[in-house]
């Protein structure tokens, strides 16, 4: 609770030195510790239900909905027929409540380490863990690393909606965890992570990028806004086993007639979350 003084709770990190995003809070409405991570919950003055762990904003209601929408359907856009679906974290439920959205999906698992964090979203966020009672959707609380060791060429499609590197976190952005991804991938598929900031990861998305290029044929950046992330951006990694693949120009739209409910992710935006400001586009480039 030392996170939160005078009234208004600050996102203090090493990640971002120097600078921090504060909100003010109205009610702590959570807060304790699961087996693997501290876990607050609450009530913002302008921002709705705001999820915290180890002192990090995770999502708030009022805009959550720009990540979970980009992280989930550039990599199913650009998929030409998207059956089966892994999702690495994502415990709040918003990615598979987007999935969900795909009618060719046939089935969606989630590996969810930290059974806490879908327990709270259940009840502080039912609009972003809605998806959780869809039949298409199976749960495995456990490790993502050993549950794709067993499960090898078999999706389309992975996900992987993780938090920051820092902690527990960190392995997600190393080699080896996108080589146990590429191994659970049927052939052609595309997997699309979570990509850090480039106003503050440059050199760490660089390194994966770089990285990448060894392990698939087509490999890209692509990024979307949002105020409560640090510094209003957060960007994506996307992979495909298919030389074929344009990220940049999806291979699947919905018509005016079938479009879901979509807050942010339209086709020019899809399109346009490739276009990198010139110093970042360098950096990939070197």
């Amino acid at each position: 609770m030392d996170l939160i003084r005078n009234g208004w709770f600050s996102e203090i990190k090493s990640l971002w030195p120097g600078q921090c995003m504060s909100l003010e809070v109205e009610e702590v409405l959570l807060h304790e510790k699961s087996k693997y991570q501290d876990v607050m919950v609450f009530k913002s003055k302008t921002y709705g239900n705001v999820l915290v762990l180890d002192g990090v904003i995770q999502c708030t209601e009022r805009d959550e909905f720009s990540y979970q929408e980009m992280i989930a359907h550039l990599p199913l856009n650009s998929h030409s027929n998207p059956k089966k679906v892994l999702v690495i974290g994502g415990g709040d439920g918003g990615v598979i409540r987007e999935i969900l959205k795909h009618d060719c999906v046939e089935s969606i698992t989630q590996c969810e380490i930290d059974e806490k964090v879908i327990e709270v979203s259940k009840k502080y966020f039912p609009d972003m863990s809605c998806g959780y009672g869809n039949p298409k959707v199976y749960t495995y609380i456990g490790d993502g690393f050993e549950y794709m060791k067993k499960h090898t060429n078999e999706f389309d499609v992975i996900i992987t909606d993780s938090s920051d590197p820092d902690g527990p976190a960190e392995v997600l952005f190393e080699e080896e965890y996108f080589k146990l991804m590429k191994g659970a991938l049927r052939e052609g598929g595309i997997i699309c992570t979570q990509g850090e900031c480039i106003w503050l990861h440059l050199d760490l998305i660089k390194k994966v990028h770089t990285f990448c290029q060894s392990l698939f044929p087509v490999v890209d950046y692509g990024y979307c806004t949002i105020p409560t992330y640090p510094s209003g951006q957060i960007g994506f990694m996307l992979c495909s086993q298919n030389p074929e693949t344009n990220f940049k120009v999806p291979v699947r739209t919905w018509s005016e007639k079938n479009k879901p409910n979509l807050r942010y992710y339209n086709e020019d935006v899809h399109k346009a979350a490739f276009v990198l400001p010139e110093f970042a586009k360098k950096k990939l480039q070197e």
